[in-house]
């Protein structure tokens, strides 16, 4: 039996693998499908960014936009296909939630399409106000170019 690695979080810029991250979210991801590597570039300047890590292989990731004062929004998450199944998803979002910029939040969101289970364990839930939200939505817009 072989033991499951252990999953390394960082927050320094200097140990994301662009590639990787823009690889899995342009061509794999359901929701930034065809993104620019520009425009990634850009988000992940404008944001408090976990690479999850095996030795040096980047094999989880997510962002989070925030004034780290009041709200954040929690985005690009994703583990590999590959190292999906040993818990990685938890300890990534762990990480996020303990992390101290973003700690004492009035509002912290996200948008799953099928992981309600793994953040519904860290108390996220269904909006209780939803009709105090509204949003301006283009699913398509790195296709439309």
């Amino acid at each position: 039996m072989t033991e499951t690695p252990v999953l390394r979080i960082s927050t320094d810029p200097a140990e994301i693998d662009l590639g990787r991250v823009h690889d899995f979210l342009s061509n794999r991801s359901g929701w930034a499908q065809g993104i620019p590597r520009a425009t990634l570039e850009r988000a992940i300047a404008h944001s408090l960014c976990f690479s999850g890590l095996i030795g040096t292989e980047q094999v989880a990731f997510a962002r989070v936009v925030s004034d780290r004062a009041t709200f954040a929004n929690l985005v690009d998450v994703f583990v590999l296909p590959q190292h999906r199944g040993h818990g990685y998803g938890k300890v990534l979002v762990q990480a996020v939630l303990a992390h101290p910029q973003l700690q004492g939040l009035r509002r912290f969101t996200l948008a799953t399409a099928d992981a309600h289970g793994l953040y519904a364990q860290f108390g996220f839930a269904a909006p209780s106000r939803p009709h105090t939200l509204m949003e301006r939505y283009a699913p398509d817009i790195y296709r439309a170019g």
